[in-house]
């Protein structure tokens, strides 16, 4: 399968830009995620992924969280809590994930 994301032809597109904010593997399931149950710690949404590493999880957060998709809050206490949530950004993402569960449910069976 080819990367769209790469293909020449799509970069500085608004198709190109959606795909490389929110493609890959687990980019659109931690935004589920946190869509259904609006505050996740690290340590919920890793078990709510299933399969995810530290590392991979790490890392898509970041990535999340640079695009402005999601916002990491941070209490400064002892041991230390991280909050994750979706930025009104990230909630304007909401009707794509709608459509997606839409053709899922209207194609899984096809």
């Amino acid at each position: 399968m080819k990367d769209i994301s790469k293909t020449s032809n799509h970069l500085g597109t608004p198709f190109g830009y959606t795909i490389s904010v929110i493609g890959g593997k687990w980019k659109l399931l931690i935004l589920y995620e946190l869509k259904v149950n609006s505050v996740m710690r690290y340590s919920e949404l890793k078990k709510g992924l299933i399969g995810i590493t530290h590392k991979m999880l790490s890392q898509q957060l970041k990535e999340l969280e640079a695009d402005k998709l999601i916002i990491r809050k941070e209490y400064p206490q002892v041991p230390p809590k991280v909050e994750y949530s979706l930025s009104e950004k990230g909630w304007s993402l909401s009707k794509v994930m709608r459509e997606i569960c839409d053709w899922g449910r209207i194609n899984c069976g096809n």
